[in-house]
């Protein structure tokens, strides 16, 4: 098998984790939450997506990781978001450890209250102190060469302009 081969499983995984991402993006985006992403929320969420400042950012990453809208990111989104985005090892016995202990370390470094959720001024006030944790539960926001390549091409002038 090549390197990029995949099996139907592993497809079916890989699909479903793209899947679910772009519910939690769609949520993100849906301002109103009335289903629908009308123009304003469209542009709104891109320049946040493509030029926001870091508390844009903070906001949007943590809306997408909050899976259940209560404002709060709690353990078992925690274990959720972090399960779909590990490559599962065949030589482990129960992958679902490894992926506890990754709760753990991130309450600790996240929840600032200590009440085992991690609230928005929670998550704030850690990525401030740590910009790496802005995407902790996995990627929200393209890279700076991909956003630019993006605009690049989205704005790109015609022949005829």
């Amino acid at each position: 098998m090549r390197s990029l081969d995949m099996k139907r499983k592993q497809f079916q995984l890989l699909a479903g984790a793209l899947c679910r991402l772009t519910r939690r993006f769609f949520r993100a985006f849906d301002k109103d939450n009335d289903s629908y992403v009308n123009m304003k929320e469209w542009i709104e969420g891109l320049s946040i997506f493509l030029r926001g400042t870091l508390d844009e950012k903070i906001k949007f990453c943590f809306d997408v990781f909050d899976l259940n809208g209560d404002g709060f990111i709690s353990r078992e989104e925690m274990f959720h978001m972090l399960k779909s985005s590990l490559v599962k090892q065949p030589t482990e016995e129960d992958p679902d450890e490894g992926v506890k202990d990754l709760v753990e370390i991130a309450l600790k470094k996240l929840d600032y209250d200590h009440d085992n959720k991690v609230s928005y001024a929670d998550f704030e006030k850690a990525v401030k102190d740590e910009n790496l944790l802005l995407e902790a539960f996995g990627p929200c926001l393209p890279d700076p060469k991909r956003a630019l390549a993006f605009e690049e091409q989205a704005f790109k002038k015609s022949k005829d302009d």
